[in-house]
């Protein structure tokens, strides 16, 4: 049985160090049974809130849940395909659950992992214990040994901004529609952080998670701005290899949430951090935690993906902020050293994606705007901003200004762009950021979820004036269209840059 040390408390931890090594391979031997765990009451036991998260690798994934009682509860999973009849065979196996008491909220919070998954293989699972079960869910696993990797982002959906919770719950159960239709192969779905408008409201929390969508792909969740001031976020989503030190927080020890985790999927390195935290050395903390993972483990990937929620090369209303341009002091130059190749961040509302930036310049002063085809070498990296996932809020774009940041002027080959965007847009309609791992290329794809019909809150309630490609637009290309595509030839394993940027059509379908 493997274990991962950074979801799972010491004692659950020796627990299943007592387990029979035979669980490794889930469905291959019975284990232990759901007579495992005895919770007395269990017809009063009410589950809400199940959300599918991320594990340590492809082989895990994390459950979260809220309970109406303490008791002791499990997940239960197997193979889809030995269940009769929706039951669950005697040979499936469970896993201990972690409970605690909700801080502020009432009532308690779950999660525990799944271990020693197969790769292409369709499971179902369910959390509570005996007499006491939630409706039975599925997600399936892909290929494991292959270079191919494709994952979605979502930036802020940020249900309740627009101040009506159910026309951003609707906005945001469409995205993911739209999106998982079309990328039904998708193996994360990745946050931008700002998940609900105000951190400790669960009628936000309960529509941001109403879609079964949340149950049968794993989230990578982020912490957001809005998401802070309250322990809703951690109790709601348990992350792997977590380290809640303080100056990974901001806010006092009573409410503060988040950290800086990591997870690695097939040959993709993964960072999250808790970008609310940047003052009292936190920017210095991050960049060491950063780097303690890149020399862990960045070796054992082709590429190291970062996320996190407020974006430095911000295109709309905090492209200012200050927190922003001491972040700009602090990360770009570590980032490069550090070999990121692609960064993702929400807070904005808008899209952008930047040209390939070396050290908080421009690496190459001939790449053009809007090139749909770039070669990164040593030390460049892409930053992407995304858009509202959601249609709860949306901030136009802003003119460059140098009275408030010298340091982020206009673009000289696009003078309405700040100089670090290759593309800035906002048409006020859903979008969400497809990226595709193929080798050494990465493919980057804004695309969107919606047009100027609901469901779309902001323009819904009058809180934008137009809709669409340009200003005064009434109307938005078709939803599943794209508004930007590029693809980043990167380095292979050798040291070489991959500059061909022919015949990519094949390996793209």
């Amino acid at each position: 049985m493997k274990l991962n040390k950074g979801t799972q408390s010491p004692g659950h931890v020796l627990r299943r160090v007592a387990m029979s090594a035979t669980a490794a391979a889930i469905g291959v031997t019975a284990v232990f049974g759901s007579g495992l765990v005895t919770t007395a009451h269990a017809d009063s036991l009410k589950l809400t809130g199940i959300v599918l998260g991320v594990g340590a690798n492809e082989t895990q994934r994390v459950v979260s849940w809220y309970s109406s009682a303490g008791t002791a509860q499990v997940i239960q999973v197997a193979p889809t395909a030995k269940l009769v009849k929706g039951e669950f065979p005697a040979s499936a196996v469970t896993f201990s659950a972690t409970v605690a008491a909700n801080s502020v909220n009432g009532g308690y919070n779950g999660h525990a992992t799944i271990d020693g998954l197969k790769q292409n293989t369709s499971y179902s699972y369910r959390v509570g214990a005996e007499d006491a079960w939630s409706p039975t869910y599925s997600f399936t696993t892909q290929d494991f040994n292959g270079n191919n990797l494709d994952f979605l982002f979502f930036g802020d959906p940020q249900i309740g901004s627009s101040g009506n919770v159910a026309k951003d719950g609707a906005g945001w159960e469409d995205t993911l529609n739209v999106a998982l239709a079309a990328n039904p192969k998708a193996e994360l779905l990745v946050s931008g952080g700002d998940q609900v408008e105000t951190a400790n409201t669960e009628t936000q929390w309960d529509a941001f998670l109403a879609s079964d969508k949340l149950r049968q792909y794993p989230w990578a969740a982020t912490i957001g701005n809005h998401d802070v001031g309250g322990r809703a976020y951690e109790q709601h989503f348990w992350t792997p290899n977590t380290d809640r030190s303080a100056p990974y927080y901001n806010g006092s020890a009573a409410t503060r949430s988040g950290g800086d985790y990591w997870f690695k999927y097939k040959n993709v390195l993964f960072i999250d951090i808790n970008s609310n935290a940047y003052t009292n050395g936190s920017d210095a903390a991050h960049i060491d935690y950063i780097t303690n993972v890149v020399k862990e483990h960045g070796a054992d990937a082709k590429h190291t993906v970062l996320i996190y929620h407020h974006a430095i090369y911000s295109p709309a209303a905090h492209a200012n902020d200050n927190d922003n341009k001491q972040r700009r002091q602090d990360f770009p130059t570590a980032f490069s050293k550090l070999g990121v190749d692609l960064v993702l961040q929400g807070h904005d509302h808008a899209y952008s994606r930047s040209y390939v930036i070396k050290n908080g310049q421009k690496a190459n002063q001939d790449e053009q705007p809007g090139a749909d085809s770039v070669v990164k070498g040593p030390g460049g990296v892409i930053y992407v901003t995304a858009n509202s996932a959601s249609g709860s809020k949306y901030y136009d774009l802003t003119a460059p200004d140098v009275t408030k940041d010298p340091n982020f002027g206009p673009d000289p080959l696009n003078p309405k762009s700040h100089w670090a965007n290759s593309v800035e847009n906002q048409e006020h309609v859903r979008t969400y950021v497809r990226i595709q791992v193929r080798g050494n290329k990465l493919v980057v794809e804004n695309i969107r979820s919606s047009t100027c019909a609901a469901p779309n809150a902001a323009v819904e309630l009058g809180q934008v004036k137009w809709c669409g490609p340009n200003n005064g637009a009434t109307t938005a290309p078709a939803v599943g269209s794209a508004v930007d595509k590029v693809v980043i030839h990167t380095q292979d394993n050798k040291g070489n840059e991959n500059k061909s940027a022919a015949a990519e059509s094949d390996w793209l379908q």
